[in-house]
């Protein structure tokens, strides 16, 4: 019973319990041999989104110029620490996330908010694609004022374009970062590692507007 499948959120009461000790995960990033965990340049600013399966998530993001080093995590629950069996059981309340850092002399908030925008559906709940749950869910977890304002006013912008499409309302949690728990070592560049492997994430077609940030 501990990992049948649930499709609701849980209360924090009902979360499973977690763990003290963090998981076994990368120390540097497959491709790029960048450290995960730090330090990073002084100056570089860190996002993190859920858009479905973590493994296709990861690699639009340590594609984009301007991006440092990106890793896949659990962020958004109750669990401490959770596993991957965990999550999947939907009894942590986490979502599958990317966590991004870059550099913002090269790559803004802004055109990070458009390759997550663009690279998934943000209209289907709990699901993407063929893969349901609460870990699949879309999610923006802002971690300054300046990056709620600009996820919301990109949200907005991008609305009114799938309303022009003829597309539906989009469900995407935008809410501040809570604690960020690193995925095991194996979810870690993961279609690097496996360039034949699942990648599960696309997108609507409909392209986000271009200045969609706002002044923070």
């Amino acid at each position: 019973m501990l990992f049948q499948k649930t499709h609701d959120m849980p209360t924090a009461d009902a979360a499973l319990p977690g763990r003290d000790q963090p998981v076994r995960t990368d120390e540097v990033h497959y491709v790029s041999g960048r450290p995960l965990k730090g330090p990073h340049p002084e100056g570089f600013e860190t996002a993190i989104f859920g858009m479905g399966c973590f493994w296709g998530v990861e690699r639009v993001f340590w594609q984009l110029p301007g991006v440092w080093v990106t890793s896949v995590g659990y962020a958004g629950g109750f669990t401490p620490n959770p596993t991957y069996e965990e999550v999947c059981s939907g009894r942590t309340g986490h979502a599958e996330v990317v966590q991004v850092v870059f550099n913002p002399q090269e790559i803004s908030y802004g055109e990070l908010l458009k390759a997550f925008w663009e690279n998934h559906d943000p209209t289907q709940g709990m699901r993407q694609g063929g893969d349901v749950g609460t870990q699949y869910r879309s999610a923006i977890y802002w971690l300054n004022d300046g990056q709620r304002a600009e996820a919301e006013a990109s949200r907005d912008a991008y609305q009114s374009a799938l309303t022009a499409a003829g597309q539906g309302a989009i469900t995407t949690e935008i809410v501040p970062a809570g604690p960020y728990w690193f995925a095991e070592d194996y979810h870690q560049g993961y279609l690097a590692k496996n360039p034949g492997g699942y990648c599960g994430i696309g997108g609507t077609g409909v392209t986000c507007p271009i200045g969609v940030g706002v002044e923070a």
